[in-house]
């Protein structure tokens, strides 16, 4: 065999020519959703109506820091609480990973607005019971019902993805840090957690774009959200830009929100790029 046989090497396949049905699909779509970006559009153009702006928009913008406190305070609850369901999921005391296995089965198992329809008309109905122990001061508020809900909810899918995360350092991890004297704790912190955060980022941003769009559930509990104040604005016009207007609200928050993540993982990720 010739060195230059040994050493050659399978060339990659040609490149597709022409329009192939990906192609043709692919630029499709995007001219769909083209048309109907020039639709919407379009429609806020010839429909604007000065009047509707200046007397709901004040509404709106009182139903986005709603919205916006409800998801962020259930986030940072969630966080918390996800915690201890993380350590029970990954504990190997079998009642503790049961327990904390059937939580999060429930939670992502069922919908987010049965759940809702639980803490505010199931604890509704013990009104006795929450009066004697002195939480019914909560609970009698809408909005802490919802947060109380979605709290419950993003705490079993953020303790998924905290399991994920740290069960995706390699193990080796650990046996350096120990070999390095220190605690369990300490290489939890300084060397387990920086690395599956990394791992995590993109899932908790996620999920966080997921509970906004899931907020406008809180509609239906009388909470005056962004998606509450839309349907009340459109009960007293009648004008169909109550939800156009309210869907491009939600839309920027969402991209807002992807661009920010994008960013912090551009730097915690800085290390990494060659």
């Amino acid at each position: 065999m010739s060195v230059t046989e040994a050493i050659s090497v399978d060339r990659p396949p040609p490149r597709a020519r022409g329009w192939p049905r990906t192609r043709i699909v692919g630029y499709a779509l995007v001219g769909l959703w083209i048309l109907f970006g020039l639709g919407i559009l379009t429609y806020l153009v010839y429909a604007w109506n000065g009047e509707f702006f200046a007397r709901y928009a004040p509404a709106y913008l009182q139903g986005l820091w709603t919205t916006l406190s409800l998801v962020a305070i259930s986030m940072v609850a969630g966080a918390i609480f996800s915690l201890p369901v993380t350590y029970g999921r990954m504990s190997k005391n079998r009642f503790l990973s049961g327990l904390a296995y059937c939580y999060v089965y429930f939670f992502r198992g069922t919908p987010l607005l049965v759940q809702v329809y639980l803490v505010y008309y199931g604890l509704g109905s013990f009104r006795l019971q929450l009066e004697s122990i002195g939480l019914w001061w909560f609970f009698r508020e809408a909005f802490n019902c919802g947060v109380f809900a979605f709290a419950l909810n993003t705490a079993a899918y953020q303790a998924e993805i905290l399991r994920g995360a740290i069960e995706s350092v390699p193990g080796g991890q650990w046996e350096g840090a120990a070999s390095l004297g220190l605690h369990k704790l300490q290489t939890l912190r300084k060397v387990i957690l920086p690395q599956a955060f990394i791992v995590a980022l993109r899932p908790y941003g996620n999920e966080l774009v997921l509970m906004i769009k899931a907020s406008a559930i809180v509609a239906i509990i009388t909470v005056y959200d962004l998606m509450g104040n839309a349907k009340l604005a459109y009960a007293k016009s009648f004008d169909f830009q109550a939800y156009v207007w309210v869907a491009i609200v939600y839309l920027v928050m969402v991209e807002i929100l992807r661009h920010g993540v994008e960013w912090i993982e551009r730097r915690i990720t800085i290390h990494l790029n060659r």
